[in-house]
């Protein structure tokens, strides 16, 4: 189809809701783009939206030294060497997450694997990355080649521009978002989370998955329109739309018994077949229409919570711990 179908299984695509139409994007202003991206824009074009990606990715404030295309192309024999890469161990850092397929093909899944074991390589630092296999496999369909998804995603973890947070890569401030999410859930849904409190053992548990519906059970279709705007807006994006999914299953799900022992399995199931009930652009209304918090307000709570983990001695992963 295009230069940037080498990994992508078409079969799986809903190509029905692709537009042949090859629109370029010229604009650079932030609202204009805010705009474009909310209203999926790029999001009927494969093509554009790669090109989109490339552009917006290009733009972030990165170190000096950041790995490139290159760099992959150096290591990756080294460090995959005659392995099959279907059966390529992960890094401890992704915490055993889901690695989704995201309508890629056979050579794109293996691609995924090997891609990360030399992120992994070049970001000794990281400690703790859970969304890394989505966002390489989502960045993979969008990518000519392997090298330049590689670089894709390292300058997303390279991004250094203090007030643009991108994806967590240690514990501690995972889990810090973990708790500044229940603290929007508490302040902005109300009704949800009372049902949360009432059917969960553990509330705090049920909130560190957040990410997880995001960035594994969330579809193909409505990942990549959150990540549209994620580009363009930041971290407050994920919080809003992870917002919106508890809303939705609060709505589905009010007064009916759940489905298994555990509200955690019932919104990870809701969020994957999330098609039968709410559409892309309903789940993105939904998100924007909260009434809600400024970036300011999340980096406040952010950082108190990461302050109070660090006086509890929390950093590093631990068997759940009473918060």
């Amino acid at each position: 189809m295009d230069e940037y179908s080498r990994f992508v299984d078409w079969d799986k695509m809903d190509v029905s809701a692709q537009s042949q139409d090859t629109k370029e994007l010229s604009c650079t202003e932030f609202q204009e783009l805010k705009q474009l991206a909310r209203q999926g824009y790029w999001a009927k074009n494969h093509s554009l939206r790669a090109k989109v990606y490339h552009k917006l990715i290009s733009n972030i404030p990165c170190r000096t030294v950041t790995p490139d295309a290159n760099v992959y192309r150096d290591i990756v024999v080294k460090i995959v060497g005659k392995r099959s890469s279907s059966s390529l161990p992960l890094p401890e850092f992704v915490d055993n997450s889901l690695v989704p397929t995201y309508c890629l093909n056979a050579e794109g899944i293996g691609a995924v694997r090997k891609i990360i074991l030399c992120v992994a390589n070049q970001f000794p630092d990281i400690s703790f990355c859970p969304a890394l296999p989505a966002v390489t496999a989502l960045l993979l369909h969008y990518s000519k080649d392997e090298a330049e998804c590689f670089e894709q995603v390292c300058r997303i973890l390279a991004c250094n521009d203090p007030s643009k947070r991108l994806i967590d890569q240690t514990f501690l401030a995972f889990e810090s978002s973990c708790m500044t999410f229940g603290d929007l859930v508490n302040k902005y849904c109300q009704a949800a989370h009372k049902l949360m409190v009432a059917v969960s053992e553990d509330v705090l548990e049920v909130y560190s998955d957040w990410q997880r519906w995001l960035f594994g059970e969330l579809p193909m279709a409505y990942v990549a329109r959150v990540f549209d705007v994620f580009l363009v807006e930041g971290y407050k994006v994920l919080y809003r739309v992870a917002l919106a999914l508890l809303k939705f299953f609060h709505k589905v799900r009010a007064g009916q018994p759940m489905e298994s022992d555990s509200v955690q399995q019932d919104i990870r199931a809701f969020v994957r077949d999330i098609a039968k009930s709410v559409s892309p652009e309903r789940l993105l209304e939904k998100a924007f229409a909260i009434r809600l918090f400024s970036r300011k307000e999340i980096q406040l709570l952010q950082m108190a919570n990461e302050k109070a983990l660090q006086q509890k001695g929390i950093t590093v992963k631990q068997k759940r711990y009473g918060v």
